[in-house]
């Protein structure tokens, strides 16, 4: 039977599998180091609309409907989207899928909201509610940077601990799979909780995120009394260099070391030196198209067998902001393993 594990864990003893996952992406992403595993890579940062935002529900809707497809799916196979992104009220989100014509959950997470997805997605096909959902989020650049700092036309500095919001969208169909061999399966979760060490810079990201990281993987290791060399690799989303160092040291507080395990989407996904991107990417589509495309990859090829995805989100709006709040981080992890 599935079972509760420990204090935030869940541990699926007929565990749900990700039957195909899509990543698109926009034109800087396209030119970094992982761009041939990406699906489809748009030369047009709007992808054929008027707007950023109507680009990103381009992505989105792309994303979803290749996903589906590659999973050998119909569209009315498809119980529930599990879905959100970084704008207000979701607006990426609910003109993408509108007419897909399947019933939404609608999840913000900020950029933890692939591992909220994919974690829902699993509960709900390893209790028997769908035989099939969808998980997926997108982010965008333009739109971020107008909602949340400044239009790019403003032309702003940026400084060294920023990361670049990635443009991208990844999609998931999550269901039940005959048990064979090279299949990849979601065998456990741990749910984050929100963590706020007081930090206010909008600008440092991986400062507000770190600590949440740090705390559900130390969760997961403490749930299912396990070591961070039973995970082929520890994957966190986008903290970017500065909030890798910061999870390290937090983590060896607790005398615990991921070093030679951990790997962050944000410090992957961009060459910083040649592509100008400070402390790396981020972004809800930064963790989502590095698992889509290359986590996955991995697994199905054997290079890896087990990881712990754990995607990373700085919990803020303009209003907070604007208002002088602090910034609290929250953290989800996903254990993935190829069967």
């Amino acid at each position: 039977m599935n079972k509760m594990v420990g204090k935030q864990s869940v541990s699926f003893s007929d565990p749900p599998c990700i039957l195909g996952a899509a990543s698109i992406c926009g034109p800087k992403e396209a030119e970094g180091p992982l761009a041939d595993y990406f699906d489809i890579r748009s030369e047009d940062p709007t992808f054929g609309k008027n707007s950023w935002e109507e680009g990103e529900s381009e992505m989105i809707r792309q994303a979803v409907e290749l996903a589906i497809k590659k999973a050998d799916k119909k569209k009315k196979e498809i119980r529930y989207i599990f879905a959100g992104d970084l704008l207000g009220q979701l607006i990426a989100t609910t003109f993408g899928i509108k007419d897909l014509d399947i019933p939404v959950f609608g999840l913000y997470g900020a950029c933890s909201t692939c591992g909220e997805g994919l974690s829902l997605a699993s509960m709900t096909v390893a209790a028997g509610y769908a035989d099939c959902v969808v998980a997926a989020t997108s982010s965008h650049f333009g739109s971020a940077e107008k909602q949340f700092r400044f239009p790019l036309e403003y032309g702003n500095q940026r400084p060294l601990s920023a990361t670049w919001t990635v443009t991208g969208s990844g999609a998931f169909v999550v269901g039940k799979a005959e048990p064979e061999k090279g299949v990849i399966q979601i065998t456990g979760i741990t749910t984050g909780r929100i963590v706020d060490y007081g930090v206010k810079d909008s600008f440092n990201m991986g400062a507000c995120m770190a600590p949440a990281a740090a705390d559900v993987i130390y969760q997961n290791l403490k749930d299912f009394d396990r070591k961070p060399t039973y995970y082929d690799r520890i994957i966190t989303g986008d903290l970017g260099k500065i909030g890798q160092k910061i999870l390290f040291d937090l983590l060896k507080d607790n005398g615990i070391d991921i070093s030679n395990q951990h790997m962050d989407c944000g410090i992957e996904i961009f060459d910083n030196e040649e592509q100008d991107t400070h402390s790396g990417g981020s972004g809800c589509g930064c963790s989502a198209i590095t698992l889509a495309g290359y986590v996955l990859k991995q697994l199905r090829d054997g290079t890896w067998k087990r990881v712990l995805f754990v995607p990373t989100g700085a919990l803020l709006s303009t209003v907070s902001y604007n208002e002088g709040q602090n910034i609290p981080g929250v953290a989800h992890a996903v254990i993935i393993e190829r069967r």
